[in-house]
């Protein structure tokens, strides 16, 4: 009994303080706002916002709500975080393997981009893309088209749009091309565990994902057209792009930013993990005649990515919050537009960053089950 006790009573005592120093500051929020004649309530989420945000995925105008609004935040949030980790990965991969190249150009090359990149703060990475780089852009009036059809300007780059007729049926194709390329690749595995063949599952995959959405242009009565942004003058000495999809380019310089510099420290963590798999896996390995590509992939990466994936999954969550730090060139995020505008304008404080730390709170949580569901599955499992 005593010994219960022992472990029960810490933690009552840890947990009546927690409720206490919450109360206290809670009561005291309250006391403070009914002195000052602040009531508090979410119902203001209903009420006309009044400013407009120059880029946003949804239909969006100051005649909207301030639920609205920040569902503009949040969407701008979350695109500049699913963009910044798919390049941050794919860059971070190639580097950290690069990292471990017998060729010494190479190898030097990926450790001085490390070296670089992640020991300048990232704000001024932010402010070097946006004020620096792409300042140097040439006007829309001057810029010359690339591939006849795209233009990175000043104000952003701009690129044909797609325009679908019957797309469901294509996206349709497109999911079967997925779950049957997950189909062959767990049969290639439960094959090659059980009998030693190896299918060659790289291009099957790539077959299947050409080829059925081909097939629902061909069958299927898909179509797809294409709008080309076209210049026109507004005034004199005044032009912009019209048609097509147009990236801003305080998303271009965010994403870039968040993207080489998260990047690096996902490079390390590949490199960590690589070099965490023994030396003789690797030469017993080659002795049975794997080439060295098979060996990375069927003996090294499937070791590696136990250590490779918690760090990185920290580096997923530091690039989402660090991508608060858009307001710093008004990239129309959750924080600029939410947690900044809407607050100046209603003065709900308490109400506007509480529900800016819970969508970030969510947001991190969701990656990290995300993430831990991945490392279990392939955690190599012990028969």
């Amino acid at each position: 009994m005593n010994a219960k006790l022992k472990k029960i009573v810490p933690q009552l005592l840890t947990l009546t303080f927690v409720a206490l120093v919450f109360g206290f500051f809670s009561y005291n929020a309250q006391l403070n706002m009914e002195n000052r004649g602040i009531s508090f309530g979410y119902g203001f989420l209903s009420q006309e916002s009044s400013f407009d945000v120059q880029f946003s995925l949804i239909e969006y105008d100051g005649s909207h709500s301030y639920f609205r609004a920040y569902l503009v935040g949040l969407l701008n949030t979350i695109l500049v975080s699913v963009i910044g980790i798919i390049f941050a990965t794919l860059i971070g991969v190639v580097v950290g393997i690069a990292r471990l190249s017998s060729n010494l150009l190479i190898n030097k090359a990926a450790a001085y981009y490390v070296e670089f990149f992640r020991n300048i703060p990232l704000l001024l990475q932010i402010f070097f893309w946006y004020f620096a780089a792409l300042r140097a852009l040439p006007l829309p009036e001057d810029a010359e088209p690339i591939f006849g059809v795209i233009f990175l300007t000043i104000k952003g780059l701009f690129i044909p749009a797609f325009i679908w007729n019957n797309l469901n049926i294509f996206l349709y194709s497109l999911l079967a091309a997925i779950i049957s390329t997950i189909v062959i690749r767990s049969y290639s595995k439960r094959l090659r565990e059980a009998k030693g063949k190896q299918i060659p599952v790289l291009y099957i995959s790539l077959g299947l994902i050409v080829g059925l959405p081909l097939l629902s242009f061909i069958i299927g009565g898909v179509t797809l057209s294409f709008e080309i942004p076209q210049l026109v003058q507004l005034a004199k000495t005044s032009f912009r792009f019209n048609g097509g999809l147009g990236l801003p380019p305080e998303l271009i310089a965010l994403t870039l930013a968040l993207a080489l510099y998260t990047a690096t420290f996902i490079a390390e963590c590949v490199r960590a993990g690589i070099q965490g798999v023994s030396k003789g896996q690797k030469e017993a390995a080659a002795s049975i005649g794997l080439t060295p590509n098979q060996v990375l992939k069927l003996v090294i990466m499937p070791q590696a990515l136990r250590i490779i994936i918690p760090p990185t999954t920290n580096q997923y969550l530091n690039l989402t919050k660090n991508s608060s730090l858009a307001a710093a060139i008004a990239y129309p995020d959750l924080v600029l537009v939410f947690a900044g505008t809407a607050l100046m304008q209603t003065g709900r404080a308490i109400e506007i960053v509480s529900i800016t730390m819970l969508t970030y709170l969510t947001l991190s949580v969701s990656i990290s089950i995300l993430m831990n569901w991945y490392n279990k599955k392939i955690a190599i499992k012990e028969k």
